[in-house]
């Protein structure tokens, strides 16, 4: 819990006007850096203390020691006195509670389910859908075949946009005019990821071109190898890419380029002929 010292100390602004740069009077600056908090947790680091949260967030200790007392009082946060020295916070019950009815409410996810899982089988691997979530991509569903024991893909997990070949295709499916503004954003905020990134983004988009897919020979992950297609909803020019996974032993020399890449793409197509047909 917060100390004294920790209340009298003054909380430093942030660079720019507010956390994230915004000098907009009307954006909420103690509410950005409250959901900045949160957004720390993931599924491989889902118990964190302030002092990795601050370093993580760049907010001063005091600033975080409020941000996690508040969020633990409304139910947002669970804090661990167990853990460590000052205790460890995990998230807590009322984060479902806001991204239950978005999940719950989207349609394509009930229109592609059954598509996805035949395509897992397929495979012998497992199918996501993914949206973006500021720089990185989210998955909002998965389907893994029976074969898989295991897999990182979980409802929920994040990744920088530029590391997969999901994040890829989300920017193959943007308009020129919107891929330049997204890459721009990563080069100011993550100039090392795109670094590290930037040839394999412009091979990923070159891809699509050829094929109508993107391609990743585990260059992240050697374990697996990926293809993904975006798909552009209509009524509110949203994107959502789909992704198919496979363990690179069990995949076949030229599969993903001439099977599942395919196959993918046609699971895509049948999804928007049943959202159209709904």
């Amino acid at each position: 819990m917060q100390s004294f010292e920790e209340s009298a100390e003054a909380e430093a602004p942030a660079a720019g006007g507010d956390a994230d740069g915004h000098t907009d009077r009307q954006f909420a600056i103690t509410l950005a850096r409250g959901l900045d908090v949160l957004r720390c947790f993931t599924a491989a680091d889902p118990i964190l203390d302030n002092k990795e949260i601050s370093r993580r967030t760049s907010l001063p200790k005091p600033t975080v020691s409020r941000m996690t007392y508040t969020l633990t009082c409304l139910g947002y946060l669970r804090h661990l006195p167990w853990a460590g020295k000052y205790g460890k916070y995990e998230l807590g019950p009322a984060v479902l509670s806001i991204g239950y009815p978005l999940l719950a409410n989207i349609g394509l996810r009930q229109a592609a389910k059954e598509p996805m899982q035949g395509l897992a089988d397929c495979a012998r691997g497992w199918v996501t859908m993914g949206v973006r979530e500021r720089l990185n991509m989210v998955y909002v569903e998965t389907a893994r075949s029976k074969d898989v024991i295991k897999s990182q893909a979980d409802i929920g997990q994040t990744f920088p946009i530029v590391m997969s070949a999901m994040g890829r295709a989300y920017l193959a499916g943007l308009t020129e005019g919107e891929r330049d503004a997204v890459i721009n954003q990563i080069k100011v905020k993550t100039p090392e990821d795109w670094k590290k990134y930037a040839v394999h983004v412009e091979e990923g988009l070159a891809d699509f071109r050829l094929r109508g897919f993107c391609l990743h020979h585990g260059a992240w992950n050697p374990h697996v190898h990926t293809v993904a297609v975006p798909m552009r909803r209509m009524h509110n020019d949203h994107i959502v890419v789909f992704n198919c996974v496979v363990p690179a032993h069990s995949i076949r020399r030229g599969q993903l380029e001439e099977d599942l890449g395919p196959r993918l793409v046609r699971m895509v197509r049948q999804i928007e002929h049943t959202l159209e047909a709904g």
